[in-house]
């Protein structure tokens, strides 16, 4: 798909098909998707009010995404806790702080495949897993420290359960392990 010169506009026409204006072809949301993923800016709007629907549209495509296949971003227990901010007094600053927190993931990301390129060079990981999932759980349990000092900042009374979060991060650590095997037994059949 070609790129236009500035925004994208995507019409949404109430059949629900999706219109590329840049383009003048009809997309889906995979190919919205695969547009995110090359950094293409796009808005979504309503073909009959012309009213912004980038939001809903976004959130559609992480939906198809998430049950699409087993390997799941968002855990349970995020979504918990991200559904208990609606309604809240946080509900303002929840936005700019995980927008904040996905940018800082985005450079720790980038800092982590440099670490990994200098250890192992450019050829797969190798036999030896463990510094990358060393990697990775340091970041996941930085971030998660991150995001539960932020939310007490903000509601100093709001505090959850130890023993709960604990258990949550443990999970999300042994997920992250598991794919990270996966992902070297792929390695390794290539």
């Amino acid at each position: 798909m070609a790129k236009n010169e500035g925004q994208i506009v995507i019409k949404k026409y109430a059949n629900r098909r999706l219109y590329n204006t840049g383009t003048s072809t009809y997309v889906t949301l995979e190919d919205l998707a695969e547009m995110v993923k090359r950094g293409e800016d796009f808005t979504v709007q309503d073909a009959k009010s012309g009213d912004d629907i980038t939001h809903s549209v976004l959130t559609q495509i992480i939906f198809e995404q998430e049950s699409k296949t087993g390997n799941t971003l968002l855990p349970i227990s995020f979504l918990r806790q991200l559904i208990t901010y609606y309604g809240d007094q946080m509900q303002m600053v929840v936005p700019s702080f995980l927008e904040h927190s996905m940018r800082a993931f985005t450079e720790q990301q980038a800092q982590m495949r440099e670490q990994v390129n200098r250890a192992f060079g450019e050829s797969p990981l190798g036999k030896n897993l463990q510094l990358p999932i060393q990697m990775v759980e340091d970041q996941v349990r930085r971030n998660t420290e991150m995001f539960q000092k932020a939310m007490q900042m903000f509601s100093p009374f709001m505090t959850p359960p130890a023993k709960e979060t604990k258990k949550a991060e443990a999970k999300d650590i042994d997920e992250l392990k598991e794919q990270l095997r996966a992902l070297q037994n792929k390695l390794d059949n290539l």
